[in-house]
């Protein structure tokens, strides 16, 4: 079926020009309408635009009335930006159909959306990142965000590491929030961290260990941690072990984790810096299950409406 996406950019500089080129292809090939915002390719120092050009492009994505208003790209922006967003345009967008997609830096604008509306977002791709490879995208994430384009996608399904098959069937059901942790824990002490006492998901890129267990330590020192159902850890990669590191790695942190918060602590979702990634409607209310190795994130049928307002659902 055909849909409206909208493609803008607000937060880092687009400098892969050739790779936003390719997504809007890509995207066209597969049958949609795209409209790539007139801003889209600004630059000023490291930002795709100042603070105001980029203010104004998330304004118009809000009011372009399109099925899907995603980000070209991640990086870095959005936080100065928090005290000034257009937050009744984009809860309102929301309501009426626009699935607003990222990640990474847009971590930032979904838990303050979260905080200040309660309107869901989505955690997924971003345009020039993931859709404009070069290449064929991933299989499984292009799968998942077709499904959300088309207001399909019910849920998601993943296999725990064999190490860390449960003994008893777990199941919990809140709202599902975060994202990047660097983000999540920028946001601690701000009117912008959700208020969530749900099902946290995490990753994060380029952080060794030890600096994803002191932003875990804020969250946990924060009171953040312990409030929650589960906490579900998805992909922390593109670090590099040091020497004086002597053993300690990412499994330490899962560990000290485990041991610190009274909370079921699961892995290996495959959401982050990766080019396996799902699509996950943050702010929703989910239900966790798994049993052995099998885990699930579970939402059911939301439709073009965030908030599962019937009258305008995508059947297939």
């Amino acid at each position: 079926m055909k849909q409206r996406i909208y493609i803008y950019s607000p937060s880092s500089a687009v400098r892969n020009k050739a790779a936003l080129r390719r997504s809007v292809a890509r995207l066209k090939a597969m049958g949609h309408e795209v409209e790539l915002d007139a801003a889209a390719l600004s630059s000023h120092m490291r930002f795709a635009g100042d603070d105001a050009t980029r203010l104004a492009a998330i304004s118009r994505a809000a009011a372009s009335g399109a099925d899907v208003a995603i980000i070209s790209r991640g990086g870095y922006g959005l936080s100065r930006l928090l005290p000034r967003l257009p937050y009744d345009a984009i809860a309102r967008a929301s309501e009426h159909g626009t699935r607003f997609v990222g990640y990474s830096d847009f971590t930032a604008l979904q838990n303050a959306v979260l905080a200040e509306t309660g309107a869901v977002t989505w955690s997924g791709p971003a345009a020039a990142e993931d859709l404009g490879v070069e290449g064929e995208p991933d299989d499984i994430m292009q799968a998942c965000f077709e499904d959300l384009v088309a207001g399909q996608g019910e849920g998601t399904g993943w296999q725990l590491p064999r190490a860390e098959a449960l003994a008893q069937p777990l199941e919990v059901r809140g709202p599902l929030w975060g994202g990047n942790l660097a983000m999540v824990a920028s946001l601690v002490g701000t009117p912008w961290l959700p208020k969530a006492k749900g099902i946290l998901f995490l990753e994060d890129v380029s952080e060794h260990p030890y600096r994803i267990e002191r932003m875990l330590t804020q969250l946990l020192y924060a009171g953040v941690l312990e409030k929650q159902k589960a906490i579900v850890l998805g992909q922390f990669t593109n670090w590099m072990p040091v020497p004086h590191d002597k053993g300690y790695k990412l499994q330490t942190v899962v560990d000290w984790l485990r041991a610190s918060v009274d909370v079921p602590v699961l892995t290996g979702l495959p959401f982050g810096h990766v080019p396996t990634k799902v699509c996950l409607p943050v702010g929703a209310k989910v239900t966790l299950a798994a049993e052995g190795r099998d885990a699930f994130l579970l939402w059911g049928h939301r439709g073009t409406h965030a908030h599962g307002h019937g009258g305008h659902d995508h059947q297939h």
